[in-house]
């Protein structure tokens, strides 16, 4: 019995919305959880009798652990189904949490962080690549955005939630919260998400694919590497900043403990803003949008270091950087998935989580050692030097891009955005692939840039797998 399929052509109706909606809610608890001390700082340094600063760096615990662990187990996990993986890993997230609710001390909470850590990051291995084998290229940043809504509304909603309970009932109660939502999650997963291949299967199928297609696919390694330094930069500035942001609150711009929560709430809805226009303006031109993300993000920055004495310019700062900051995060992983071959892709994506996390890791350190040294006014300019970093990596890409095209055309949007005058082609009448219009190599299989009917989108036994081939990005960017 065969499964009839459909080209990329009609994917647009058979857009698997339900499974990329339960990923997101999956991404939304672990972020909360991964985020949440940055909004309880002062209740927790309080109540385990540690500085402020020593809380902070239960972030970057998290975050080093995600670093030293992701890649590897990523290694060891390529044989596992994507699907039961995930489920797994959500329930170590959910025992973490409950294991922080229940810290007696500060180290224990330490050891708790750090098993969190080492799920989310394979968690954010996998996850991250799942979006890419669902869906045919031209439609991965609309997934991607989907996906990482999650990651948005645990800034708009979890976060501020968890602050705002935290506050009043004390920081372990969100913590035992997400422990609960964390397993629901689980559930909701192993019965409603679509399978996808195991890497292992990907590679076989690799293996049938001409050796000028794998030089191809091998010369995306070069920009899988910058996107990750470049996420690696900027993340190391943003969080130098975001990770300390309630002291800079109350201290300088002189917000009320009790109205702290509402600031960031705000901050992340002006993220959920951002995250929109990646679904309706940037998912095919990705680099674009990361250079807005960036030059907006450098000068709504800039008014909080210079303008924080005034609090109502500050918050409306604050509003936007949210907006141009949510730019980022999910553009930076859809470019990935444009510039990696399905061969690599969940190695890619480690490297991506990997880098993401050192960034949020080594911008904790660095927003603490500040804190102590220079003080808060410090952070927005530590920020500011490393978005003028990431600037530079961005313009570097593009000319990059030109010199391997090696002909000049004219300038893409993207390309004119930092200023350089080269372009390419447009992109037309590239397979999807190599795998549209064939049919499934079995019942409830299909290649990616072909989707399965209708009544089989949110069966939980549907598998989906991508052939393997060269996967440029749709703006022509490399």
């Amino acid at each position: 019995m065969t499964t009839s399929v459909k080209t990329s052509s009609s994917i647009s109706h058979r857009f698997p919305y339900g499974g990329l909606f339960i990923l997101s809610v999956a991404v939304f608890i672990s972020v909360t959880a991964e985020m949440m001390p940055t909004g309880l700082l002062p209740q927790m340094s309080s109540e385990l009798g540690v500085s402020e600063a020593q809380i902070g760096l239960l972030v970057t615990f998290f975050a080093l652990s995600v670093v030293v662990t992701s890649v590897p187990l990523v290694s060891l996990t390529r044989r596992f189904s994507r699907h039961g993986l995930i489920v797994a890993v959500l329930i170590v997230v959910s025992l973490a949490s409950l294991l922080s609710a229940l810290s007696p001390s500060y180290e224990w909470l330490v050891g708790a962080r750090i098993l969190g850590g080492i799920a989310h990051g394979l968690f954010w291995a996998v996850v991250g690549a799942y979006s890419g084998h669902l869906v045919a290229k031209e439609h991965i940043g609309r997934a991607v955005a989907i996906i990482t809504s999650g990651g948005t509304l645990a800034f708009v909603l979890g976060v501020p939630l968890a602050t705002v309970v935290g506050q009043s009932f004390g920081w372990r109660v969100p913590f035992a919260a997400v422990s609960v939502l964390g397993v629901c999650a689980a559930v909701l997963i192993l019965k409603f998400l679509p399978r996808v291949s195991t890497p292992e299967h990907t590679k076989k199928d690799a293996r049938s694919a001409s050796e000028p297609r794998r030089r191809r696919s091998d010369a995306g390694l070069g920009a899988v590497v910058l996107v990750c330094v470049t996420t690696a930069v900027i993340m190391v500035g943003h969080y130098a900043l975001y990770t300390y942001i309630t002291p800079f609150l109350t201290t300088r711009l002189g917000i009320a403990p009790e109205h702290v929560g509402a600031v960031l709430f705000a901050n992340g809805a002006g993220g959920a803003v951002g995250l929109a226009l990646v679904a309706l303006l940037f998912g095919r031109r990705p680099m674009l949008g990361i250079v807005l993300g960036v030059l907006v993000t450098g000068v709504v920055v800039s008014v909080l270091a210079v303008f924080s004495a005034n609090t109502g310019l500050s918050i409306a700062a604050i509003i936007i950087w949210g907006m141009s900051f949510g730019l980022l995060p999910s553009l930076l992983q859809a470019r990935l998935l444009h510039v990696a071959s399905a061969r690599i892709r969940d190695t890619a994506v480690a490297f991506f989580s990997t880098s993401f996390n050192v960034g949020i890791a080594a911008g904790a350190v660095l927003g603490g050692a500040l804190l102590s040294s220079r003080g808060l006014s410090s952070l927005p300019f530590a920020n500011l030097a490393l978005l003028s970093v990431a600037a530079v990596l961005l313009l570097g890409s593009v000319l990059s891009a030109h010199r391997r095209r090696g002909r000049m055309f004219g300038p893409t949007a993207d390309e004119e955005v930092v200023g350089v005058a080269v372009g390419a082609a447009a992109v037309t009448g590239e397979s999807i692939a190599g795998g549209a219009g064939t049919s499934a190599r079995r019942e409830g299989e299909v290649v990616m840039g072909a989707v399965v009917e209708s009544d089989q989108a949110w069966g939980s036994k549907t598998t989906v797998t991508d052939a393997v081939g060269p996967n440029q990005p749709v703006d022509g960017s490399v």
